[in-house]
């Protein structure tokens, strides 16, 4: 063998290009095959029999029928007897904030912001973020609460691979009007709602607002269009100056609405998106239908409810107020769905309830599935209709060619026994790396 300290310079570089490229190559051709015994195709919203999803590192190459000769040699993953899904979204979160059902909103908050540390609150959030995976949730999108941009410094901490977690789509500080979502503060310490809200203060510095957002990175623009129990909101002048500078930088705009008229002036304003809407009115909903805002009816099934009110304390003889809970949450989601608007899956979990975020955040998929959602209506506003109104349809919440390698397989039939399906995730896989594998008696 010659000695590379005696080559030529042409030579040595050639050597070093000839290395990097089998390397790179090497690297890239890792082929894994995954037998699915039913592979559920989100875009079209249909389970289809005995496929193979063909993955080359971290993204899916190939779909095709069980039929069809494996050509190449690669490792083999057999879920033939399960269902395959895309790894499925959480539209709604808030993992670098926590609260117990006993506490008031607004003192936990003022608390967090006064006693707690960035780094704990960070390292928290971590913690909660890890457990999404194990409930087959690879990606979430976050919604504020959390600091200011600690959400992205966790994504990017994600995304460089340094802490395992989903995909995370930061919003960074909400955009609010005076006192934000934090109530009853004293003039002299107002100051602390700015670490947590981006007060808003008129129409250009709403567009200041805006770009401040962009400068730190942000994947998307998050709004309060109302503040209750606070007694103030956006304006509509103020929520156009926001939509029209986030747009002119390619990002979208998703508006927390409680009342009806804060929704509609946050539709007719151009928002994208709307959180919550828990009054919002038909005229409101047949408006989104028409302009294509999305609606992310966060809501909860009743075993949460109940076990909420009890940590919360409350008397168990009095929970009528459950039930009109459900009622009118049910009323709103299928008025949504009867007047065509687009449904994104979302949890808004935040609350302590003595299991891990992840799991709690499956609970929604229960919640719809009681409101009256067909199964694959639910996992659809889980997977491709959350990543579209995300601009990543191509990307994640879809199993086809120049995806994401985001897999997740559950046992039993989704169609006949939703719930207890979509809660045994025996499978996970986020970009090609097998995060848990609970088949037949086995564990990774």
């Amino acid at each position: 063998m010659k000695n590379i300290f005696t080559m030529s310079r042409d030579n040595f570089s050639f050597l070093m290009l000839t290395l990097f490229f089998s390397s790179h190559f090497i690297a890239q051709g890792q082929i894994t095959y995954i037998k699915a015994g039913l592979l559920y195709d989100s875009e079209n919203n249909l389970l289809v029999e005995n496929q193979i999803v063909e993955i080359d590192s971290n993204e899916i190459v190939d779909i095709y029928d069980a039929g069809k000769k494996i050509t190449k040699t690669g490792n083999i993953i057999d879920l033939s007897a399960y269902t395959v899904l895309p790894g499925l979204i959480d539209g709604h979160t808030h993992v670098l904030f926590s609260q117990s059902a006993d506490v008031d909103f607004a003192e936990h908050a003022v608390v967090t912001l006064a006693m707690e540390s960035e780094a704990l609150r960070t390292l928290r959030g971590v913690k909660r973020a890890r457990s999404y995976l194990d409930v087959g949730i690879t990606s979430i999108k976050d919604l504020g609460n959390s600091g200011l941009f600690l959400d992205v410094a966790l994504r990017d901490a994600i995304h460089e691979g340094t802490i395992e977690g989903p995909r995370v789509f930061a919003s960074g500080p909400i955009l609010a009007s005076s006192g934000g979502q934090i109530y009853g503060v004293s003039p002299k310490h107002q100051n602390l709602i700015d670490e947590e809200y981006r007060i808003v203060r008129g129409v250009e510095d709403a567009k200041v607002a805006v770009q401040e957002h962009v400068n730190q990175g942000v994947d998307l623009i998050k709004i309060c269009a109302d503040n209750l129990p606070n007694k103030t909101m956006l304006t509509k002048a103020e929520i156009t100056a926001i939509v029209k500078t986030a747009h002119t930088y390619g990002l979208k705009v998703t508006a927390h609405a409680v009342t009806d008229e804060s929704a509609r002036n946050a539709v007719e304003a151009g928002v994208d998106g709307i959180e919550h809407g828990f009054n919002i009115s038909d005229s409101t909903l047949e408006l989104m239908a028409d302009k294509n805002v999305f609606l992310v009816p966060t809501e909860n099934s009743k075993d949460y409810m109940v076990l909420y009110s009890t940590l919360a304390g409350y008397d168990q003889d009095s929970n009528e107020w459950i039930d009109r809970y459900r009622n009118a949450m049910t009323d709103r989601l299928q008025r949504a769905i009867e007047k065509g608007v687009t449904i994104v899956a979302g949890s808004d979990n935040y609350t302590e309830i003595n299991r891990s975020r992840g799991s709690s955040s499956v609970d929604m998929f229960k919640a719809y599935y009681g409101s009256g959602m067909s199964p694959l209506d639910i996992l659809q506003s889980a997977t491709y209709l959350s990543a579209k109104n995300l601009g990543k349809q191509d990307e994640i919440g879809v199993l086809k060619s120049g995806a994401k390698a985001d897999i997740v397989a559950v046992k039993g039939n989704l169609v006949t026994a939703f719930i207890p399906t979509i809660t045994q995730v025996v499978f996970v896989m986020k970009e090609g790396q097998v995060i848990k594998k609970t088949i037949e008696g086995t564990k990774e």
